[in-house]
């Protein structure tokens, strides 16, 4: 169960089971199968998350009335979803720091094999399942229609970092991990890393090769100040409101200034 604040009421419970995974058999001395002996193909076991509101609705329709809701309006089911991945990547961040393991990482819905937002009894929303249930579609197919510049330009990134033809920057390390934790819901964190991140960026970046990458420089330097305050008040609390605006702000401009700058190495 999570909460907001120590003495609060629980506002979701988090419930995490494997699916597909080959039963256990019971200890003993029996030589171990070697690979590929029983012609058998592995059992890839899945995880599958479900998260679930603490307050129940008053009655079934109230909540078909709910999902009806959700299934007309895209943008509402995504922000529910939304709202379920930050719970989600809340627990984990919790178990990162207590088992002090650095590779528990974020999750985010395209990385699921299926994401659904559904009602049911309590008995069936623990098992995973619902009396009817909303799937999460895919993005929109307009949103991949690119230019074949732009759809090749990942690919061919990697290609030059993997021969060495180019170096991977610092910051574009950085910026991402504060972009995570901008998306995660944690402030504090995503302030201290755009601060390190945008000093990497003004560091690394040449304003030389295209005005506008120069201009997004200085953009960056004007920054400095609020981004410097915000994660200053990160250090003993969550920023000011209009201080956290600014950081998402730098990160937009140290993203679009890294796209710039490959665009030109490009």
């Amino acid at each position: 169960m999570t909460r907001a604040e120590d003495s609060g009421e629980p506002e979701r419970i988090v419930v995490l089971d494997t699916v597909g995974a080959r039963p256990r058999t019971r200890r003993g001395k029996r030589r171990a199968p070697r690979a590929g002996e029983s012609g058998e193909p592995e059992l890839v076991p899945s995880v599958r998350v479900t998260v679930i509101r603490a307050d129940p609705f008053q009655s079934r329709d109230e909540a078909e009335e709910w999902l009806e809701g959700l299934r007309r309006d895209r943008p509402a089911l995504e922000e529910e979803v939304s709202a379920g991945t930050r719970e989600l990547n809340s627990l984990l961040r919790a178990h990162r720091a207590a088992a002090a393991d650095a590779y528990v990482r974020d999750v985010v819905p395209a990385g699921a094999t299926v994401v659904r937002v559904g009602q049911g009894t309590g008995d069936q929303v623990a098992d995973g399942r619902f009396d009817s249930a909303a799937e999460l579609p895919p993005p929109s197919p307009r949103s991949r229609v690119r230019r074949r510049a732009d759809a090749l330009a990942p690919d061919e990134r990697l290609a030059a970092l993997l021969g060495r033809r180019e170096e991977a920057l610092v910051c574009e390390e950085l910026v991402l991990r504060a972009q995570s934790d901008l998306d995660a819901g944690r402030p504090r964190e995503a302030a201290l890393q755009a601060r390190i991140a945008l000093e990497a960026a003004l560091a690394e970046l040449d304003r030389s090769p295209s005005e506008r990458l120069a201009d997004d420089l200085r953009a960056l330097e004007e920054s400095r100040d609020a981004v410097g305050r915000a994660a200053n008040e990160a250090l003993g609390a969550e920023p000011a409101v209009e201080l956290q605006e600014a950081v998402a702000e730098v990160v937009e401009r140290i993203e679009t200034a890294l796209r710039r700058h490959r665009l030109h190495r490009g």
